[in-house]
């Protein structure tokens, strides 16, 4: 069965449609701030909503919320409804479920410090090719003695051990400085005020909780919270969405070329998994963004410029949503001439001019045809959403959180024995050790002090008296006795 088009919007003329089979072919929202990129954002998770295809998305400024509750009639609704000639609009609210790090609004998300792995820990930590590497030592360490490797504990006692155990390890592992280990130590002292002791830990999250239907064949969106993450620290929120990407790329199955995407991604203010990033961790997601849409998940960065994404990523994102950019300065108006080279032209368009004077809810899009070619670029008024614009109310939240489809599989933290548990029984062993060799020792030496003390048998003054007299009398008389042997020889 033909899959439904998702409609973007439309204009005088024409409705802008998206072919659910390019919808693994990834895409990008850019435009200034207050352009209309989160109502564009929620209008496209709502669509893949409705063709049953599960949804993961950022909430940065906690507006993302009103997904969960059906719009309101509103004038200017019915008003771009009439212009865009929507026939079968309908209010409604999608079916959602909240995730926070915190726990606070929504399901706790964690994953383990293994699954994580030191690519990106060492991206999170911002440490040297030392530092680096030393990280890929613990993990290595730690594989190698059989220590799980789950919680923030875990890390930070894995490496004290190895600090404590430098010499040992240096003839299998190499040069170990107690220096390198020191920083990485303060480093996550750092990451711990920031809440990263949240998201490191068991139960992890399960990628198959992601990726629900409801009972009306929906695609569940999840919702991730990040209002306080992004403000307390942002590259922890940058290295979440890429530990995500990584999991759904090795975890899940080809599909080749399906009708609709199995998984959709929205990564707002993508600027950030890409600031300051090393080559290695940029080429790891240029590598994946290229090759996850063979595993049927299509991956879409809202950022203010399309110039935020590297290049070689930009070249894989196949739907193109432009809103307003602001040319105050030369650099604006430069930047948005580059914009404009971006776009397959329309001789009826002049999109360098038209870029600035775009209005709230307006934007220049670009999709994929059936063979996959970008088609030209149209002026087009973003259709009205199903669900409320802004947030919900808490006490929403709340019981939509309560009948969640996983309420109370996340909600409690698991402290299972790993590595922080094992070392410290080894830590405790070797001292109870240490303590009964240290008994054993001072017992020897006790017991040879007693015995030098019992040899000498104490004696009272009158044994001393005639033990002196007769070692005397036998000096006397060896002496006599010598000097008559001595005399009758010379005789």
């Amino acid at each position: 069965m033909k899959q439904p088009h998702l409609l973007i919007g439309g204009n005088l003329t024409d409705q802008i449609l998206l072919n659910p089979k390019m919808g693994n072919r990834h895409g990008l929202i850019a435009g200034a701030t207050g352009t209309g990129k989160t109502v564009t954002l929620q209008i496209l998770a709502e669509g893949f909503s409705d063709l049953g295809v599960p949804v993961f998305m950022a909430d940065i400024k906690g507006d993302l919320s009103g997904l969960a509750k059906a719009a309101s009639p509103h004038p200017k609704i019915d008003e771009r409804i009439e212009k865009i000639k929507i026939t079968d609009y309908q209010s409604k609210a999608a079916p959602i479920v909240f995730w926070d790090v915190f726990g606070k609004q929504g399901h706790p998300l964690r994953t383990t410090v293994s699954d994580i792995g030191p690519l990106l820990l060492s991206n999170l930590l911002e440490l040297n090719d030392t530092q680096t590497g030393v990280l890929y030592a613990c993990f290595k360490i730690a594989d190698d003695n059989g220590l799980l490797l789950l919680d923030f504990k875990d890390l930070r006692s894995m490496l004290t051990w190895m600090s404590d155990h430098t010499k040992e390890l240096r003839s299998e592992y190499g040069n170990i400085t107690s220096a390198s280990i020191g920083a990485i130590q303060r480093d996550l002292l750092i990451l711990q005020q920031q809440g990263v002791e949240n998201f490191l830990g068991e139960p992890a999250l399960n990628l198959e909780d992601l990726m629900r239907t409801d009972l009306s064949g929906r695609g569940i969106i999840n919702i991730m919270d990040v209002t306080k993450l992004v403000q307390k620290s942002p590259r922890l929120y940058a290295t979440i969405l890429l530990w995500l990407l990584s999991e759904l790329f090795e975890n899940l199955p080809e599909v080749g070329d399906a009708d609709k995407p199995k998984f959709v991604m929205f990564f707002d203010e993508a600027h950030l998994l890409f600031d300051d990033a090393p080559e290695a961790l940029t080429d790891k997601i240029e590598q994946i963004v290229r090759l996850i849409r063979s595993k049927g998940v299509g991956v879409y960065f809202i950022s203010q410029s399309p110039m935020d994404i590297p290049e070689s990523v930009l070249g894989q994102l196949g739907l193109r949503i432009q809103h307003a950019l602001r040319a105050f300065t030369p650099k604006d108006q430069k930047a948005i001439k580059m914009v404009a080279q971006t776009f397959r032209p329309n001789p009826k368009i002049d999109i360098s001019t038209c870029i600035p004077e775009l209005g709230i809810g307006e934007a220049l899009v670009s999709t994929l045809d059936e063979n996959g070619s970008p088609t030209p670029v149209e002026r087009t008024l973003i259709r009205p959403p199903q669900s409320q614009i802004g947030p919900i109310d808490v006490e929403t939240r709340l019981s939509q959180i309560k009948r969640s489809p996983v309420a109370g599989k996340y909600d409690d933290a698991i402290d299972r024995e790993s590595a922080h548990e094992l070392l410290k029984k080894r830590a405790e062993k070797a001292e109870k050790e240490e303590d009964a060799r240290q008994e054993k020792e001072d017992a020897e030496r006790a017991k040879k002090k007693e015995k030098k003390k019992s040899s000498r048998k104490s004696q009272s003054p009158f044994d001393a008296l005639i033990k002196s007299a007769a070692r005397t009398i036998g000096t006397q008389l060896g002496r006599k006795l010598l000097r008559g042997i001595l005399g009758s020889l010379l005789k």
